[in-house]
C-alpha cells in the first residue's frame, strides 16, 4: 500500500462514519417547539459537530490501522475478491 492509498483509505472511512454519525441523536427545532423565525423546524438545535468529528477520527484510527496492517501484510488482496477470473485475463 501507498502513503497516497493509506490517505484515501482513511479518508473514505472518516467520511463514511462522518455521515453515519452526523445524524446520530439530532434534536431538531420542531422537537423541541422552538422554531426560529426564518429557519425550517427540521434545523438542528445543537448538532456537537465537533464531538462528533473526534469520535469519528477515533473510530476511523481503530478501523483503519488493522485495515493498513492487512493490506500491507498481504493478508487479503485484490486477488482473494476476484471471483470472476477477470485479473488473470490475457
Amino acid at each position: 500500500m501507498t502513503i497516497t492509498g493509506a490517505f484515501v483509505l482513511f479518508a473514505v472511512i472518516w467520511f463514511m462514519a462522518l455521515l453515519i454519525a452526523l445524524p446520530l441523536r439530532l434534536k431538531t427545532q420542531g422537537d423541541l417547539g422552538e422554531v426560529a423565525p426564518g429557519t425550517p423546524a427540521s434545523a438542528p438545535t445543537n448538532p456537537d459537530v465537533r464531538r462528533k468529528m473526534f469520535w469519528v477520527t477515533v473510530i476511523t484510527i481503530v478501523l483503519w490501522v488493522p485495515l493498513c496492517a492487512i493490506i500491507w501484510l498481504g493478508i487479503f488482496s485484490i486477488e482473494d475478491v476476484d471471483f470472476y477470473n477477470r485479473l488473470n485475463q490475457s
